[in-house]
């Protein structure tokens, strides 16, 4: 892959003439200070750049703009008047959109389609209206909406665009330039495959301009484009902001604000400490976060004029930093932080006027039932003092009715999620961040420094402020590191997150001229995973190296006693495991009785000798554990769900920040006598005695004297007259075997010829090295490997077998009559509602049942205690459940890897008396009354409910089955109504 770079100024040269630039000693490009940009190209192989420019000196440019360009956005523009593809990655509110803008009227002027392409419906729908005001021959297609599909310009969707291709659609024939719009969607878990797909599909004639926040690896996507599509792309980065962010941190408590990055980006240290000294622990008075997380909807919390949130906020209005987007990571928490700001009122009465006019207006298009809803109602007062919520659980026409006030400069104040940092330029003076840390449906987490770039974008408005401010709420200690990552960071790196899916495959073997294993090989994963072999090679020599540099005497002898140690001692664990399970040990946990517990300690190297380092202490109680602890991933579960608290020694120290490290050490080490909490895990053998241990442990003469006794008690009985299996009436087989091998392997321990020999213990530490290194090495050849054959070839083949057991494809991948069905769903689980539809459960039941059975597919949410459906509604859902049992079952037998239960149950009933009410045809405010849901999310189902029943018409429709047709129809039209399907403010 060739590649060319230099820095630019905007300099008079096409993209074709690039001069070599001038590197640094470590090879890297020299930037322009401050407002300069990168610019490079990636080459296909062998293919031979012109010299000359192919734009005419006199050309006129396809668009003027009223605005000086900023050097990438001149650069970005050379690269389309000289047709070739482009990547620009630039900070959110940069200017991209310039290049999108640039590239759609030249191809109107030239008499060419374009496609653009965005991630969601909602961008897609704001992209249009812009468009539309700027070049009136746009059409809009995102499965919501279609308007003008053939106009020479289409906005649509992602999703949209894939689909089209798969279907062979005339107007992907026609496409001369394909806009990607936040191309960095890429690498989302779920719907990430799709841009590949998109791009890789893309037809071979046609150019790309590709729009994406900063990724530090740009250079590698436009070098897979290049191959992929055998032409030239250019990369123009920049890390250029427009405005200069400040970054401030706020501590929970605290009444000031701290300097922790300026706008040159310098992170001072000083400050940040003084930051951190300032903490206040939260009081529970202060911790009302949870207060408004019961109740559904905005409903008006206990309002403190205390709480960190309005001190913070009535400081930002006092300095003038508003506007100011606040950020949550709940959906709760943004409408109750929001309702602490009851006392605060941020407009005037005419400004007040222009909210109610612009609401009602937008109000207009609702039923009177509709404009009662609560949601709609509690809104506007708040809307009205200048505060605003914004976030996915909101009505549509209530979250852009929200964004249209807040770009009229009416909101100053806003309570957003996430999602509001995507996409359309809306930007404010301050950003502030709730909180530092995010729960990502797994553990809570701090922010990335990706996502933190993302939503500190939104801060400082270009030609407006002099500079943009962030501020971060931090209520516990922090690194300094961690701070300087999060706030200082790179982009995260845009990775492939390259699945398969059945769809996927089934629309690859209908196509004439595709086929899967193409798309794997052409895909951006097995690009980056053939990347990474010349980096793996070097690791593997570089371990090799030091593996062999390692000389031991007698080796092999070594080796021999070494694996005896490791399956003594994994033995040994079998057997502790087997006495200290919950059901044989429990009811021995009592009061006063000593334990033997393993020292954990991380700094030690492991040991080798056969016995473990332990000490002693007494049980005072035991209690159950919620979950695993984050940090220990070899913890079995059974063993993590208790915890025992028990009296021993502890070494008590400080780390860098001030906070208290607490490490067991043995009875006679120094340190403190103090009631500790340690999984059961750690527990070696738990004495047959009692001591008597006063209740009241808080002296630390007591806690002394109880230490004294359980020494004395060691001292006379050195094993700690341990309680034995037998008494504990430890039967298992598996016990006995596992006892019986020990004793054989202590034996063996005993005549070894290398035990007694001199340094043994010093021999096996560095035999331990080695033996990780030969690990590590097998584990990098194996990476290798599996990048060398072709990515998923063993998922492909397995996948494949799924489809022929259940009759979707024949022997010779010949798609069948339930394939073409399964093509024409990617909205929902494809083989689970192509199963229900073959098994007649459509045809029998009625079109309200019917719908309330395929919400169980598109709802994703997790209720907590939400009611269970009505008989006959639970009976569909049985039969959900079975068929989804047996496909699970299915592709387990064919070697897909798959978990049978939690695959079953994502399939989720908790809406299903909602939506078959809303299809009886009930009031929206009525089903509302039935459902702990928001509003938003509910009415995202309904719509995500039609696009799966708009492709189940397609796909009765393509086998010829009109009486399951014209049922699915007849469900559209009785959803499709009211508030759920209101048209959206921005057509």
């Amino acid at each position: 892959m060739g590649s060319l770079k230099r820095k630019s100024e905007g300099e008079e040269a096409s993209s074709e003439s690039l001069p070599q630039k001038q590197h640094k000693g470590d090879g890297s490009v020299m930037a322009d200070e401050a407002v300069g940009c990168v610019h490079e190209v990636s080459y296909p192989d062998g293919y031979v750049p012109s010299t000359s420019s192919t734009v005419p000196a006199d050309s006129k440019p396809a668009k003027e703009f009223p605005f000086t360009l900023d050097p990438f956005q001149s650069e970005a523009i050379k690269c389309l008047d000289n047709g070739q593809s482009v990547m620009v990655s630039a900070h959110t509110s940069a200017g991209k959109t310039v290049v999108a803008l640039y590239a759609i009227a030249m191809s109107l002027r030239n008499n060419q389609r374009v496609i653009y392409t965005s991630p969601i419906k909602a961008l897609s729908n704001q992209k249009y209206r812009e468009f539309k005001e700027e070049f009136s021959d746009v059409g809009l297609m995102t499965g919501d909406v279609t308007i003008d599909p053939n106009a020479s310009c289409l906005v649509m969707t992602t999703e949209i665009w894939r689909s089209m291709q798969y279907k062979g659609s005339e107007v992907v024939r026609e496409v001369a330039w394909i806009v990607f719009d936040e191309v960095h969607y890429m690498r989302d878990r779920e719907r990430g495959v799709v841009w590949e797909e998109s791009i890789v599909m893309a037809p071979k004639n046609s150019r790309f301009v590709f729009l994406s926040a900063t990724v530090p690896n740009a250079k590698e996507f436009a070098d897979w484009v290049a191959k992929v599509h055998k032409q030239p792309c250019h990369i123009v980065y920049t890390d250029y902001r427009p405005t200069p962010l400040q970054h401030y941190i706020f501590p929970a408590g605290g009444d000031g604000l701290f300097l922790v990055v300026d706008e040159k980006g310098k992170f001072r240290e000083d400050s940040f400490q003084k930051a951190l000294n300032a903490l206040v622990p939260t009081s529970e008075s202060n911790k009302k976060r949870d207060n408004g997380k019961s109740q559904k909807g905005l409903v008006m919390g206990k309002v403190s004029e205390q709480s960190d949130i309005f001190k913070l906020v009535k400081m930002i209005i006092q300095r003038q930093y508003d506007p100011v987007i606040i950020f949550s990571f709940s959906k709760r928490e943004c409408e109750f932080l929001a309702m602490q700001m009851a006392k605060m009122d941020l407009n005037d009465d005419d400004e007040k006027g222009n909210i109610e006019t612009i609401f009602w207006s937008a109000m207009d298009m609702l039923s009177d039932d509709d404009k009662k809803l609560p949601q709609v109602s509690n809104m506007l007062p708040l809307l009205k003092r200048g505060i605003g919520v914004h976030h996915s659980g909101l009505l549509p026409i209530l979250k852009e009715v929200i964004e249209i006030l807040f770009q009229e400069g009416l909101i100053k104040c806003l309570f957003a999620t996430e999602t509001f940092s995507i996409g359309l330029n809306m930007p404010a003076k301050t950003v502030v961040f709730t909180n530092v840390r995010k729960f990502d449906g797994d553990k809570f987490r701090w922010i990335s420094s990706g996502e933190y770039i993302q939503m500190s974008g939104r801060a400082g408005r270009r030609g407006i402020d002099a500079r943009g401010i962030c501020i971060l709420m931090v209520d516990e200690r922090m690194e300094p590191s961690t701070a300087k990552t999060m706030l200082k960071g790179n982009a995260d790196s845009l990775n492939s997150a390259f699945h398969l899916s059945y769809n996927m495959l089934l629309n690859q073997l209908c196509c004439e001229d595709a086929d899967p294993e193409s798309m794997l090989r052409n895909s951006f994963y097995q690009f980056q995973a053939d990347r990474a072999i010349p980096d793996l090679e070097k690791q593997i020599k570089a371990l090799e190296e030091e593996r062999d540099s390692m000389i031991i005497e007698e080796e092999d002898s070594l080796k021999n006693y070494y694996n005896l140690i490791r399956q003594y001692k994994s033995l040994k664990n079998d057997v502790r495991d087997i006495v200290f399970s919950p059901k044989y040990c429990l009811p021995y946990m009592k009061s006063g009785r000593p334990l033997c517990i393993q020292c954990i300690d991380d700094e030690k190297s492991p040991s080798f000798s056969i016995e473990d380092h332990v000490t002693w202490g007494v049980l005072m109680d035991f209690h159950r554990v919620k979950s695993v602890v984050e940090d220990d991933a070899s913890r079995r579960p059974e063993d993590a769900s208790y915890g025992l608290d028990i009296l021993t020694r502890c070494a008590v120290s400080k780390d860098g920040l001030g906070k208290k490290k607490i490490k067991i050490v043995p009875l006679k080490e120094p340190g403190e006598p103090l009631v500790v909490s340690v999984p059961l895990s750690q527990v070696i053998s738990l004495s047959s005695a009692r001591l008597n241990i006063p209740k009241d442990l808080l002296p630390l003469e007591a806690r002394e004297n109880a230490l004294k006794k359980l020494l004395e008690f060691i001292s006379r009985y050195a094993n700690g007259m341990p309680l034995e299996p037998e008494e504990m009436n430890i039967q298992s087989n598996s016990y006995k075997k596992a006892v019986r091998r020990l004793e054989a392997l202590e034996n063996l321990f005993e005549k070894h010829e290398i035990a007694k020999s001199p340094l043994i213990e010093q021999k096996l530490k560095v035999l331990n090295g080695k033996e990780e290194l030969t690990a590590k090495i097998r584990s990098i050849k194996k990476t290798m490997r599996s990048s060398t054959a072709l990515a998923f070839k063993d998922e492909l083949k397995a996948r494949k077998r799924v489809l022929r057991r259940l009759g979707y494809i024949t022997s010779d991948d010949v798609v069948e009559l339930k394939g073409k069905v399964a093509c024409e769903i990617s909205s929902a689980d494809e083989l689970t509602l192509t199963e229900l539809m073959f098994s007649g459960i459509f045809k029998d039941v009625k079109a309200e049942e019917m719908v309330s059975l395929l919400s169980c597919l598109v709802w994703q949410e997790k209720l907590q205690d939400a009611a269970k459906p009505r008989e006959e509604l639970e009976l569909l859902f049985t039969q959900l459940q079975d068929t989804a049992r047996r496909i699970a079952k299915v592709q387990l037998e064919c070697k897909v890897q798959i978990d049978v239960e939690s695959f079953v149950s994502s399939f989720r009933p908790d809406i299903m008396e909602a939506v078959y009410a809303w299809a009886k045809g009930s009031k929206f405010y009525e089903i509302m009354e039935i459902t702990q849901v928001f509003e938003g999310s509910l009415i995202r189902a309904i719509r995500r409910l039609e696009e799966v029943l708009q492709q189940l018409i397609s796909a009765a429709k393509s086998i010829g089955e009109t009486e399951l047709e014209s049922k699915f129809e007849e469900a559209v039209s009785k959803i499709k109504r009211d508030i759920v399907f209101a048209a959206s403010l921005y057509l």
